[in-house]
């Protein structure tokens, strides 16, 4: 009788062994799946849905299949704080998010303590991995070179007209605007104005006004697609004929949507268009069959997935540690081209252009 016990006991662990060998492994998107946000939190959770579902199809990271949690931070740093305090406890791998840089910074520290991977798509302010973990990755730029990029623009296109530089206090859109304000002065160009306006409220006509009054030629906004819009909706409202330029976070159709037509011939920097890259054309195919159009940041959250899978594999282990080695190691052809990683985290890749806003779509601008 304690020979069978023995043995079902030895049974047991076997298939316990089993299990556990054969068991998911998990893995997080995070950003503002509600909010005024939401339009990005949609690009984030198309991204990772499709790559768990194309990584799984193929039989999922070292013969285990994901499993994908998907977190609402609604873009508030202490929603963001207690969005990775659960993941913790759901015992994630990776982490790709957040989306606003004031979220993912807060956020960052938790996944460096616990010693989880956290990669974002979208977080573009420097210090996320400047000052972050050796945990910390992103597959987008950064603003200091988003930033370069809007200043030299400005000033070679635009240096004869009054410039106004606004932003919105964020970290993402104060740490653009600045960024560009920086380089402006650095090709020494005078800004006329510098503003800051409060995010969420719907009625900017008060700050059309005052730069009607200063006679802007041209406005730099730090901040997200909402109040760019209306801004720029209400400046064509009174007449107010002034150049918008503006950052990549006026990468969704939800922009063009609050302006109309006044949208028309507004700029701004962006990545290259991973829709536009070769190797990225099967998942750019399989989406729009789908009916969803992987705007904005839908293929870089893809990426963040497929790179984090495809190190997993060089690795052969999940262990954080090992797969960051191999990030920082490999290279990855990705549906946003052959990347890699630098020993900050940030991504090896070209950095950014200027899209103009014509009838309703963005593209490169001429």
């Amino acid at each position: 009788m304690r020979n069978l016990k023995n043995l079902l006991v030895i049974v047991a662990a076997l298939l316990a062994a089993v299990s556990s060998a054969k068991a998911d492994i998990a893995i997080a998107v995070a950003g503002p799946m509600t909010g005024q946000y939401a339009t990005f939190g949609e690009q984030f959770r198309h991204g990772a849905k499709m790559a768990v579902a194309d990584i799984n199809a193929v039989g999922g990271v070292l013969g285990q299949k994901l499993k994908l949690i998907i977190e609402d931070d609604a873009c508030d740093p202490k929603q963001a704080v207690a969005v990775a305090n659960k993941l913790v406890s759901d015992g994630v791998a990776l982490v790709a998010g957040h989306f606003c840089s004031g979220s993912s910074i807060p956020a960052s520290q938790v996944y460096t303590e616990e010693d989880i991977l956290q990669i974002s798509p979208a977080s573009t302010n420097p210090k996320l991995t400047e000052e972050g973990g050796d945990n910390v990755f992103r597959t987008c730029g950064r603003d200091d070179q988003q930033g370069a990029v809007a200043g030299n623009f400005l000033a070679d296109r635009f240096a004869a007209k009054k410039i106004a530089i606004l932003h919105d206090k964020t970290a993402y859109g104060k740490g653009l605007a600045d960024e560009t304000r920086k380089q402006l002065d650095g090709r020494g160009v005078k800004v006329a104005m510098y503003e800051a306006y409060t995010a969420g409220e719907k009625d900017y006509s008060a700050l059309v006004s005052k730069m009607k009054a200063a006679g802007i030629g041209v406005f730099y906004l730090g901040g997200y697609h909402t109040e760019a819009g209306l801004m720029i909706r209400q400046a064509r409202e009174q007449g107010f004929e002034a150049q918008l330029v503006s950052g990549d976070a006026l990468v969704t159709d939800e922009f063009w949507k609050i302006t109309g037509k006044a949208g028309e011939g507004t700029l701004m920097t962006f990545s290259p268009d991973p829709r536009k890259n070769p190797s990225a054309a099967p998942v750019v195919k399989k989406f729009r069959d789908a009916g969803y159009n992987p705007e904005g940041y839908t293929l870089y959250t893809y990426g963040a997935i497929q790179a984090w899978a495809m190190a997993v594999e060089k690795a052969s282990s999940t262990d954080t540690g090992k797969v960051i080695a191999a990030l920082r190691e490999f290279k990855f052809d990705t549906v946003l081209g052959n990347i890699g990683f630098d020993m900050k985290g940030d991504v090896t890749a070209p950095g950014y252009v200027f899209y103009e806003w014509k009838n309703g779509t963005y593209d490169y601008a001429k």
